[in-house]
This record gives C-alpha cells, sequence and structure tokens, in this order.
C-alpha cells in the first residue's frame, strides 16, 4: 500500500497536474483501489466543511492585507526607511531585502508574497550599487521564507487547523525563532561581505536626520502587526477577528497616504481571490486525501512502520526532518504540508513532543524547502521579477549559504526547544 501511494504520487507529480489535482486523483486511485466503502461521495462534505471552518477565514484576510500593502507603495517606503538605518552594515541594502521582508512577514501571512513585493523594489538597485548579483538574489529568496514562521502566517493557520493547536501559542512560539533566522541571515551577509569586499557594493551614505526622517514610514507596519497580533493576546478578537482588523487598519493607513482607490481595490480583490482559491482548493483536496489515508489504514501502516525502525525520539525527529527535506525538493510546500502533517504529527506528539514546537520546526522545514531547487517556489518567484534575465543557476547559487543557515536553525530549534516555547510559556 505505502509503495502504491509512493509510486503514484510520483508518477502524477511528474506529469506536472496541478497540486490539488495530483491530491484529489491520488485519493480518488487510492479509495477505488482499497477502500471498501465508496469515499468519493464524502467530497461534497469535506468541500463544504472546509470552506465554512471559521478559523480558515483568516486566509483571504491575511491575502487581502499583504495586496493592499503591496499595491499602495507601503514596502517601498518601508524599504527605502530601513536602507538609511542598515544600510551602513558590511553588505548595504542585502541587509535591509532581509529587514524590510521581516517586517513584511509580520503583516503578510505569505512567503511568496513576501519575496515578490521586497524582490520588485530592491532588484533595481543591484547595478546602482554594484552588488554581487547571486548573493544579493539570495537574500530575496531566502529572506522571503520569513513570511511563513514570522506571525502572523498562513501555513500556522492550516497548521492549527488540522491539528487542533492553538494558534496563538504558535503565533508566539514563531516570533523568536524568525528573529534569530533573520540575525543569522544578517550575520552571513556581514560576514561575506567582509571577506569579499566587493560583494558588498557601494557604501550607503547617510545621516542622522535622514534617518529619523524615515521613521514614519516604519509605522505601518508596526501598527498592522500591534493591530493583529496585540487584538489576540489582549483577548479582544479572535485570530479571524484580528485578520480582518488588519485589513481595516491597512485600508486606513492607504488611505492617509493618499494611495487608496478604486483601481486599487479592485486589484487588491481580484489577486485575493485568485490566492485563496490555490489554496482552499488544496486544502480541500488535502482534506480528502487526509481521510482516503485514515479509511484504508495507511496512516497507522506509516506510524507502524515508524515504530519498526526502532528509533529513539530525537532521531526519529531527524529521519522526519530529513524526509521533508527530500521531499521539499519535488513537492510545492503548502500541499507538501497539508499531506504529510495528519500522519507526522501523531507520531511526534506520541513521542512525548509538544506540537507547538514540531509546528516551528515544521515552518522551518517549509522555510527551506521554499529554496531548495527543482521546486522552490520563492527560487521561480525571484527569477521572475528580475530586470535583466539571467540563470535561475544565479538565484540557487545565491541561496545555498542560506539554505545552510536554516539547515542550522532547525538543529537549534530541536537541541534548545525553549527558543520556541519560551514565549507561549511566558503568556501562560
Amino acid at each position: 500500500m505505502l509503495a502504491t501511494a509512493l509510486s503514484t504520487l510520483i508518477v502524477l507529480i511528474l506529469l506536472s497536474l496541478p497540486v490539488a489535482a495530483v491530491m484529489g486523483v491520488l485519493g480518488l486511485i487510492l479509495a477505488e483501489l482499497y477502500s471498501p466503502m465508496p469515499l468519493v461521495r464524502t467530497l461534497g462534505d469535506i468541500a463544504w466543511s472546509t470552506s465554512t471552518n471559521g478559523l480558515l477565514v483568516a486566509i483571504p484576510m491575511f491575502v487581502l492585507l499583504g495586496e493592499i500593502l503591496l499595491r499602495t507603495g507601503v514596502s517601498s517606503r518601508m524599504y527605502m526607511a530601513l536602507s538609511h538605518w542598515l544600510g551602513w552594515l558590511p553588505g548595504g541594502l542585502m541587509h535591509s531585502n532581509i529587514g524590510t521582508s521581516a517586517m513584511f512577514a509580520a503583516t503578510s501571512g505569505s512567503s511568496v508574497a513576501t519575496a515578490a513585493t521586497v524582490g520588485t523594489v530592491a532588484l533595481p538597485e543591484v547595478p546602482v550599487y554594484g552588488y554581487n548579483e547571486r548573493l544579493f538574489l539570495g537574500t530575496l529568496a531566502a529572506g522571503g521564507t520569513l513570511g511563513i514562521l514570522i506571525p502572523p502566517s498562513i501555513n500556522m493557520i492550516i497548521f492549527a487547523v488540522m491539528t487542533n493547536t492553538s494558534l496563538p501559542k504558535l503565533y508566539l512560539a514563531g516570533i523568536l525563532p524568525g528573529l534569530v533566522l533573520a540575525g543569522l541571515f544578517m550575520a552571513l551577509i556581514a560576514a561575506a561581505c567582509v571577506i569579499n569586499p566587493k560583494w558588498g557594493g557601494k557604501r550607503i551614505v547617510t545621516t542622522w536626520r535622514s534617518r529619523l526622517g524615515s521613521l514614519p514610514n516604519l509605522l505601518p507596519p508596526a501598527a498592522i502587526f500591534a493591530v493583529v497580533v496585540g487584538s489576540i493576546y489582549a483577548g479582544f478578537a479572535t485570530p479571524t477577528e484580528a485578520a480582518a482588523l488588519g485589513v481595516i487598519a491597512a485600508l486606513i493607513l492607504a488611505a492617509l497616504f493618499r494611495a487608496l482607490s478604486i483601481p486599487v481595490l479592485l486589484a487588491a480583490f481580484e489577486g485575493t481571490m485568485r490566492t485563496t482559491a490555490m489554496i482552499l482548493l488544496i486544502v480541500i483536496a488535502a482534506y480528502f486525501l487526509n481521510l482516503v489515508f485514515s479509511a484504508i489504514g495507511l496512516a497507522d501502516a506509516m506510524e507502524s512502520f515508524i515504530s519498526t525502525l526502532g528509533l529513539g525520539p530525537y532521531q526519529t525527529i531527524l529521519v522526519i526532518a530529513g524526509f521533508y527535506i527530500i521531499l521539499g525538493c519535488f513537492m510545492e510546500t503548502l500541499s507538501m504540508m497539508i499531506a504529510t502533517v495528519p500522519i507526522v504529527t501523531p507520531i511526534v506528539v506520541s513521542l512525548g513532543f509538544d506540537p507547538v514546537w514540531f509546528g516551528i520546526i515544521l515552518m522551518l522545514l517549509l522555510e527551506t524547502a521554499l529554496v531548495t531547487p527543482p521546486i522552490g517556489l520563492n527560487l521561480f518567484v525571484v527569477q521572475s521579477i528580475r530586470p535583466a534575465r539571467g540563470s535561475m543557476n544565479d538565484v540557487m547559487v545565491g541561496t545555498m549559504p542560506f539554505v545552510g543557515v536554516m539547515l542550522l536553525m532547525i538543529g537549534l530549534v530541536i537541541a534548545f526547544p525553549s527558543i520556541a516555547l519560551w514565549l507561549p510559556e511566558m503568556a501562560r
């Protein structure tokens, strides 16, 4: 059964079918082969119950929030402001790439949106300052991954729904690892540009007057983060309500910047509908596939297989991490998470690990999958927005050092769980 499922999945992926179709067709094939019941009749109920889940309503809200910030120019003003504060470091604007990604991640919840937004603003500066293009591209692809770790995160919402884990605790748990990872990225950039100063381009010269004058442009993302995350922990709003409050705050800020118009709203609504439809179709197909896995006993078979390996708890975690790293080279991250979480999470919890801690480990593994070839989505996003198209190898080579930093971060969170669990425990 395991061999049939895996071989069928590989064939469907090689046929280049859409992700939702891959999971849906795989579910139908396995149900037909191994289930004594007509599981296809559950599709209507699964689609309805999934689409009306209250927590999942937060997804289109956060997508819309990111669209508004992107289309009203808030992100470009934020980038230029950070360039005054971080541009003096070895590596110049490459530090602004990471800093802006971290701040935008705290409002958008999407890694792809983060990479695309920051990349659109930053890439024209490469020839102006003479940066090493490969390293610069790597900072954009890697910085964009922070979108699924620093709250609010769409992937965390889906993980919370699928595992009945507290979303507020997940959000708290993601803050410190996200900041540490951003700091490690910046340390890597500084070290690389100290070793080879030519990679850092021309030095950016600024004044304290310019820095202080740029502060108002850093307030919008900070204000939205305070509204969204603060309203949750103040007990004022649920995560879904907090997402709606974030949209309202973004609209108010866009109006204050005189950037709000009917064409901007229509473009934001269209982008939101496209992205939400894609995400929910994947979620519905994955829920059906997970039902099939449970009905035919595939999930139990997987758990039994892992238990027969005779590994200790941390050895099992390392095997699971290796599994995700390999799978991430060939599968899109959202579908990979949805397809595997219902199988893997019970195994992890049965070993005595905290599901919140595992959620952060999983987000870090998904981040790594976003930048590992050949399917790393952020690699394609950054390549697609390059003003002068070069080889895709440039993006891949530039991102590899950051993949090493992500693996280091995964090891740190496994070795020191308090990195993820300290803030949730403090909030009890």
